[in-house]
């Protein structure tokens, strides 16, 4: 067993667990995108970042990827941490703001703001298709094609592929795919529809972590009233 500090708590996890199994186990909430039970892990959309260490050494990695490690300490709510995922979520909007899933998302974790240029694509490049069609559907159909700007996700050479089976696999998991968001202005990205108060414990300057995880919070219900 490894044993390891989580916002606070002294806890033992089996060897060879990533921290975002860890933290699921005991309850911690941290949101995922590209990440599904049964696929492989890949850390694309890292909406899953957690801070580790302490100081000024202390850093942000992707809790679906980092193992845990003996005496590892590990923050998965701080003002650093909510931050960062405000800023992925930006960006995801910015490149499917129909996805009612990122949506839905941004609304849970209090982004009231799109700054970036607006994209309207079809696809955030989670990989989450592409795992699926290999790993489940055993047909490696699809994959990925080119570099940076450029990459995209299809077939070689944009050929009909023999591997494929129609199977609808990749849709099934695809966050752009699943339930598109009706609500659409290109000046206003975000829809607002489903929006939720953010945690008021980190609003005041001297707290830098969340005060609890309850789901939904108990301060925050308060405050609702």
């Amino acid at each position: 067993m490894i044993n390891l500090v989580i916002n606070g708590l002294p806890v033992a996890v089996e060897e060879g667990s990533t921290i975002l199994e860890a933290a699921k186990y005991l309850g911690f909430p941290i949101p995922t995108l590209c990440h599904l039970e049964g696929l492989s892990n890949y850390g694309a959309c890292r909406l899953c970042v957690v801070e580790i260490g302490e100081g000024p050494k202390a850093r942000l990695v992707s809790s679906c990827t980092y193992q845990v490690e003996e005496g590892l300490k590990v923050r998965t709510a701080s003002a650093r941490v909510v931050k960062a995922r405000k800023m992925v979520l930006e960006l995801l909007l910015a490149s499917c703001p129909q996805s009612k899933v990122i949506q839905d998302l941004a609304s849970a974790h209090d982004v009231r703001q799109q700054r970036f240029r607006q994209e309207h694509e079809d696809c955030i490049l989670c990989g989450l298709c592409i795992r699926m069609c290999e790993e489940q559907m055993m047909a490696k159909a699809i994959g990925f094609r080119n570099r940076g700007e450029n990459r995209s996700i299809g077939t070689p050479f944009d050929m009909k592929s023999e591997e494929c089976r129609l199977c609808g696999g990749c849709m099934y998991v695809c966050p752009a795919c699943q339930l598109r968001c009706t609500y659409m202005e290109p000046e206003k990205a975000i829809c607002g529809g489903c929006a939720n108060l953010s945690p008021p414990c980190l609003e005041k300057s001297s707290f830098e972590d969340m005060m609890c995880y309850m789901d939904p919070c108990v301060a925050c219900e308060i405050r609702k009233d």
